[in-house]
């Protein structure tokens, strides 16, 4: 989703390098992938379409951190009845 982000920490011999991915539009997000020794981070629409990538050689890396937005989860919202009060029970 919009805001997620992935950052890449590469050894590039006498130092080290950070990248960012970020999902900078609304429904896109970001995916991450270790194929034959790469590393590929890649921001990807809501239809599956990449729209941009980063490769890296997976011994060349030494970190990659997901940073996720936080979410709401459906669970911990509150429906509409939960907000009404409840009624008494008239026989009691």
């Amino acid at each position: 989703m919009k805001g997620d982000r992935v950052e890449i920490v590469v050894d590039a011999g006498d130092t080290t390098r950070t990248y960012e991915v970020v999902a900078s539009r609304a429904g896109r997000r970001v995916e991450t992938a270790v194929r034959r020794g790469v590393v590929e981070v890649s921001e990807v629409t809501r239809t599956g379409v990449v729209v941009r990538t980063a490769r890296f050689m997976a011994n060349r890396v030494l970190a990659l951190v997901e940073q996720p937005v936080p979410r709401e989860d459906s669970s911990e919202v509150p429906s509409e009845s939960a907000r009404r009060p409840l009624r008494e029970d008239p026989q009691a």
